[in-house]
């Protein structure tokens, strides 16, 4: 009896023990997680917000990737609608302008652009020092970011001008755009110059800012007027018009290029457009770049079905070469307006594009007599201007067309006309000056012979 009470009893210590040890345990947990919690609550909204620059980061890197790849798309476009003894030509002036125009663009383009000047015109240059701007990004992926719409404005002007040009006078052309013609009119843009600042010189006398968030006149009007003055000064290429002015076609030698470049170039529109909301994280920038997706993959969609369909009607059969410039022109005209108007306003818009261009194409060539090989002109610089214009009309909020009055029409006329005169009469000058000291164009034997043996000592093909 007396060994049974005595089992009872260490068995009940035994129970108070444990008890009292996980009571213990658990005001210690208990304790140690209220710390936690009073600890991590202070931390919380930092961490949240770091991770959300981080994700900004990577989207604005992956979007320059994208961006990146188009270089190898106009290569293939350009080398596509041209000649097989121009295309070691046409490689070589789509790399140096990248690469000459990133060193640029680093040491001086980036601070006349997005440097700080107090007057809207010019920013200051900048010599390889990046410490100057922030804009809450890591500066070194916006600069890079920068850097690949730099180098598409500039590789714009080669096909326009191919088969015909000196490779030196080039290269002095791909300096001027990456250092002053690009960056000074992307600082009245982009660069929060006169053109877009709040309370600018723009928006107080006009009563709207110029819009273009991706850049159908910044990057693809600028490109494409330059293009248009350098082929007009350059002259047409040998045989290009019979005696009577009568246009003769110069077909490319493989459409097969041309088609795998506007694909490339399509999908790097993906990152040209959407990265252009420079951000990712939280409901409003995940659902902004839905929508740019949306509206871009739908205007180049109408801009090649239409291209198709009035060359179709216009020539007697579905052309392909104006099939795939439709496209790219689509997705230029949707470039200022993507974030602005809806999916069905960006099929009006790359609806009009792909039917302006078939004609711009015609009338550059067959009026005008200005040989431009691919077309860059056109889809470039025309359709550019064509669906700047038409954001005033369209936009959701602010267009004519939705009830917002005429104010951002106006603004995106002005802005339009102002980059359009800015770029022509730069490029003008820039051209005229070089082929009366230098001479743009190569002989007339390399010509017929081909730039690539003359100009860089071997062939594309052997």
């Amino acid at each position: 009896m007396n060994s049974l009470k005595c089992r009872d009893m260490k068995k009940y210590t035994l129970h108070r023990l444990i008890r009292s040890a996980v009571a213990g345990i658990a005001c210690s947990v208990l304790f140690a997680a209220e710390g936690y919690a009073h600890e991590t609550a202070d931390e919380l909204s930092e961490t949240v917000a770091s991770n959300g620059v981080s994700l900004d980061t990577v989207w604005m890197l992956l979007a320059a990737m994208l961006v990146f790849f188009m270089q190898p798309g106009f290569a293939m476009v350009e080398a596509g609608f041209t000649r097989i003894k121009n295309t070691g030509n046409i490689l070589m002036k789509n790399f140096i302008d990248f690469t000459m125009g990133s060193l640029l663009f680093f040491f001086v383009g980036f601070g006349f652009m997005f440097g700080s000047d107090g007057a809207g015109f010019l920013g200051m240059p900048n010599f390889g020092d990046l410490s100057f701007f922030d804009n809450g990004l890591p500066t070194e992926g916006f600069l890079i970011f920068q850097t690949v719409f730099c180098a598409t404005a500039a590789t714009i002007v080669s096909g326009a001008m191919a088969e015909r040009t000196k490779f030196h006078m080039y290269l002095v052309y791909t300096i001027l755009i990456s250092v002053i013609i690009y960056p000074i009119s992307g600082h009245w843009t982009w660069g929060g110059g006169w053109l877009m600042a709040e309370g600018g010189w723009l928006e107080t006398h006009v009563g709207a800012t110029f819009h273009d968030f991706a850049g159908s006149t910044i990057v693809h009007s600028v490109g494409g007027w330059i293009a248009l003055v350098g082929a007009a000064i350059l002259g047409p290429r040998i045989g290009k018009y019979a005696g009577d002015g009568r246009s003769k076609a110069i077909p490319g030698h493989n459409l097969t290029f041309a088609a795998l470049g506007v694909f490339i170039l399509w999908f790097g529109w993906f990152g040209f457009n959407p990265g252009s909301q420079l951000a990712a994280a939280g409901e409003d920038n995940r659902v902004a770049i839905s929508h740019v997706f949306l509206t871009t993959n739908l205007a180049a969609c109408a801009g090649g079905l239409l291209s198709l369909l009035t060359a179709w009607a216009k020539y007697g059969k579905p052309s392909l070469s104006l099939t795939l410039n439709g496209v790219l022109a689509g997705l230029v005209g949707i470039t200022a307006g993507c974030d602005a108007v809806s999916p069905w306003g960006a099929i009006v818009i790359g609806a009009v594009c792909g039917v302006v261009m078939v004609y711009s194409v015609e009338i550059i060539d067959k009026v005008f007599k200005i040989d431009d090989p691919v077309g860059a002109s056109s889809v470039h610089g025309t359709c550019g201007v064509v669906g700047t214009l038409m954001t005033g009309l369209l936009a959701v909020d602010g267009g004519l067309f939705y009830g917002g009055g005429a104010s951002l029409l106006l603004a995106q006329t002005v802005g339009a006309a102002v980059v359009g005169l800015w770029a022509a009469g730069m490029g003008y000058v820039t051209f005229k000056v070089l082929d009366v000291t230098f001479g743009l164009r190569v002989s007339r034997r390399v010509e017929e012979e081909g730039l690539d043996i003359y100009e860089h000592g071997e062939a594309a093909y052997n």
